[in-house]
């Protein structure tokens, strides 16, 4: 045993003295050399490549390192053993994530790739400004060299969006307003924040299951449509116009639309808005996957219809109303302004976002504001029908048609829309008796008959039919129109009723000389 551990011993003294001899004769800058060339052979030799991806890229945060460990989340949470899991800010949803030094595969267009998660200990830091972790991470990618092309084209790309996408489904949806007077938040931001959290969908949205159909489709095909949008050289964005009376919806189809997608609501206060150019600003500072909405358009500013302000060109002056300067404050936001901020160069700031304005009086919006382009899709939004009703049904009293009997149906489907009741009117009925749904259903089919009698008595279906069909004729006529009119033409016409109205009082006050 004592030989044994005194040739053990020369041993180790003969490796010290060749590591001696070997840093003598090899200095350090040709044993990297060598390495660097030996590590040079063997990828030569390797059929796969290898590419880093640091959490830190320098003194800022990778935000492809992000974007991996997002997207492989989605596959870990399956196949995984051993996963680490984190919860984002603002986020209502637990990802998962490779453990430290483990691996994972992935396939992607029938080409497999290994991800692995390496994870060491960083080397003592002197004095700085900006300490980084104590760990240093980062993804390592293997791939055949064969497929090098394909990843780098198409497959990071890929995992950007995806990740995208899983951050967006996984953290809270946000409600902004424009702050008050133009001011900015300690961030230096024109826009506060809350969460969003309005339960509207279009499950329970009482509307036409078609037209909802229709609209949901629309969506749809709006947030699958960037490559579309790019061929056709059209900026990614949309605009819905809801109008009708009001208690019919308008606000909750927003809000069903912004869960539906999955987007932020943006409501710009316009009367906040002190000029062209602050609009503009604020347009620059919201995101993409956005619905931008304007509540009530009509009594924000003046955006009338100009071919209804005859008293501009020589006729009687216009009576004064909510759009007079006084009753708007400091606000010089013109027409001019607001058509650029939904359909010019400045729209186009961004993308993915929808432009939603609202109003109750269509007739009184401006021609130019309505064309296709800044107002794709016009949404009416109706009186309570038949169809809307078994939906507040559902909702408020948990009734099936099946589960009410066809009599009271008949007579519900022969006065709901002769009574004219908005979705809201009738909601606060099977609100107020929800307890008891038989005196709920029961009263709600009184209040629809006294209303209807109310409306037959004073012809109210005939008004409402022809209100609906001038409603639509003025839209149509909006459309088509001319943005202007010839002056001489109106001139001509308000100096012709000057002279009708003057004959007339002339011949009043020789009247009254005969008698």
């Amino acid at each position: 045993m004592k030989e044994y551990w005194t040739s053990l011993a020369s041993l180790l003294g003969v490796l010290a003295f060749c590591q001696t001899l070997l840093q003598t004769v090899f200095p350090p800058e040709l044993r990297f050399a060598a390495a660097k060339l030996f590590n040079r052979t063997f990828h030569w030799f390797s059929s796969y490549c290898y590419f880093d991806i640091t959490e830190i890229d320098g003194v800022n945060t990778n935000e492809l390192y992000n974007a991996v460990q997002l997207y492989l989340s989605s596959s870990v949470s399956i196949t995984g053993s051993r996963l680490s899991l984190t919860r984002a800010l603002n986020s209502s949803a637990i990802t998962f994530g490779l453990s430290n030094n483990d691996c994972i595969v992935d396939t992607f267009n029938g080409v497999a790739v290994l991800w692995e998660h390496i994870v060491t200990q960083r080397q003592s830091q002197t004095f700085s400004w900006r300490p980084l972790p104590e760990e240093k991470r980062g993804f390592t990618l293997r791939i055949k060299k064969r497929d090098k092309t394909l990843i780098l084209d198409s497959y990071l790309d890929f995992i950007m969006e995806k990740a995208n996408d899983i951050r967006r489904k996984n953290q809270d949806r946000l409600l902004y307003t424009n702050s008050r007077g133009g001011s900015l938040d300690s961030r230096g931001h024109p826009w506060e924040s809350v969460p969003f959290k309005h339960p509207s969908t279009f499950e329970t949205l009482a509307m036409d299951p078609e037209r909802k159909t229709m609209i949901m489709e629309d969506l749809l095909d709006f947030a699958d449509g960037k490559s579309f949008y790019q061929k056709t050289g059209r900026a990614w964005k949309r605009g819905y116009l809801l109008y009708g009376p009001p208690g019919t919806g308008k606000s909750s189809m927003i809000a069903a639309m912004a869960n539906y997608l999955g987007y932020d609501i943006y409501d710009l206060e316009l009367t906040e808005v002190h000029t062209n150019s602050e609009l503009r600003k604020l347009l620059m500072k919201t995101s993409s996957k956005s619905i931008i909405v304007i509540e009530d358009i009509d009594c924000s500013i003046n955006l009338t219809n100009r071919k209804n302000n005859a008293g501009n060109n020589g006729g009687p002056p216009a009576a004064r109303s909510c759009y007079d300067a006084e009753m708007r404050g400091n606000s010089s936001i013109t027409l001019s302004g607001l058509l650029n901020f939904t359909d010019g160069l400045w729209s186009c700031c961004g993308s993915e976002r929808i432009f939603v304005f609202t109003t109750n009086h269509i007739e009184k919006l401006d021609p130019a504001l309505l064309r296709s382009g800044r107002m794709d899709m016009h949404i009416y939004m109706s009186f309570c029908n038949f169809s809307s009703l078994k939906i507040l049904f559902k909702n408020y009293l948990g009734y099936d048609e099946g589960d009410m009997s066809d009599g009271v149906l008949a007579e519900l489907e022969e006065v709901v829309e002769m009574a004219e009741m908005t979705p809201a009117d009738v909601s606060e009925i099977l609100i107020k008796n929800r307890r008891d749904k038989d005196r709920a259903v029961t009263e709600l089919l009184e209040i629809f008959k006294e209303k209807a009698e109310k409306n037959r008595k004073s012809g109210g279906s005939r008004v409402k039919m022809e209100n609906n069909v001038e409603e639509e004729e003025q839209e149509k006529r909006a459309l088509d129109s001319p943005k202007e009119e010839d002056g001489f033409d109106q001139f001509e016409e308000s100096l012709k009723k000057g002279e009708d109205e003057q004959e007339e009082e002339e011949e009043e006050e020789s009247d009254k000389k005969v008698k």
